[in-house]
């Protein structure tokens, strides 16, 4: 078997290390599908994991990446057969099971979801988890019966890789969004991306009353803590918000006020263990929905021997939009 490349987050005594090692295929973990990778992805799990900042990595060593699109070369999977470009996010993947920063992975076939036509491999993994976490948020919202009609969406971390894609998505079904975030530099970049209104972050980082005034009827937001507590209690009577992030925090401090008082629901959305059906729902809804010229303008390329020092820079803020990752 010849040997590939792979990224490999190792623990000693001393701490963590992070290195380019070769494997072949009997290093790999169990599954009944064997995956040529082309392409991966950076999110900000992936940040965490490379720098150690979060405990990501489950086990070592382990090879990161929770993102990739590739091609079939072997499989006992009736679903699939070599040749066939699939996607597979999360499920554990760089974190429990060896991950997509290497050329080839071994994985279950259940976890694989074909490539939808109308993509091309660059094109998924620049919408990667991130993007497919967005759209699991506006499905969530729209399942709860929300229409723009009622009044603005707010989306926190907006200049993020979920938050960059939500902006994109919620403006194209027709809400008015406002957009949160840090870096008010980036709102030409927001605004590109259908942003209405551009919103300082230090609106959404003091201290939480229990109800503020009503200012938009749903959300996504991608950082938890208190800007999340913020945005609850100026929701509008009978909004939600769809969470799906914790780049804040993971504790919440608000009141029950807006629940119990505005009806507000909170939307806990996760993209890891999501069943395969809303997968493939999400998914195909990213390829006809999301506008491929917002997605290339939000998307950057880097080589794998680059990944390391990108998911320090995600971790510190400095990365705007989606970054894809080249494997081959």
């Amino acid at each position: 078997m010849a040997p590939f490349k792979a990224l490999v987050i190792d623990r000693t005594e001393a701490g963590q290390t992070v290195g380019f090692r070769e494997f072949n295929e009997a290093d790999l973990m169990d599954g009944d599908v064997t995956v040529r990778v082309s392409h991966s992805t950076l999110n900000y799990k992936d940040g965490l994991a490379l720098t150690g900042k979060a405990p990501v990595v489950r086990r070592f060593p382990m090879i990161p990446g929770v993102d990739l699109v590739g091609t079939v070369e072997t499989s006992s999977n009736p679903d699939f057969k070599p040749g066939d470009a699939v996607i597979l996010n999360g499920w554990g993947l760089g974190e429990t099971h060896l991950g997509a920063y290497a050329e080839k992975v071994r994985v279950k076939g259940d976890w694989l979801i074909p490539l939808p036509s109308g993509l091309a491999p660059r094109q998924a993994m620049a919408i990667g988890t991130a993007g497919y976490t967005a759209m699991l948020c506006l499905m969530a919202l729209e399942k709860h019966g929300l229409k723009p009609e009622r009044g603005p969406a707010i989306v926190t971390g907006a200049v993020g890789g979920v938050g960059s894609v939500a902006v994109a998505l919620l403006a194209r079904a027709g809400w008015h969004v406002i957009a949160s975030t840090g870096r008010p530099e980036e709102a030409d970049y927001l605004n590109g991306l259908g942003a209405a209104e551009i919103l300082d972050r230090s609106e959404l980082t003091v201290p939480v009353r229990p109800l503020g005034k009503e200012r938009w009827a749903a959300g996504v937001d991608t950082v938890g803590s208190v800007p999340l507590a913020n945005v609850l209690s100026m929701t509008k009577y009978s909004g939600a918000i769809a969470a799906c992030g914790l780049a804040a925090g993971m504790d919440l401090p608000a009141t029950v006020a807006p629940f119990i008082l505005r009806n507000v629901a909170l939307l806990g959305v996760d993209s890891v263990m999501a069943p395969k059906a809303l997968r493939l729902e999400a998914w195909n809804r990213l390829a006809h929905e999301l506008d491929h010229d917002k997605l290339a303008a939000m998307t950057s390329t880097i080589p794998l021997d680059e990944v390391m020092e990108a998911g320090r820079r995600i971790v510190a803020g400095q990365i705007k939009g989606r970054v894809v990752v080249e494997i081959a």
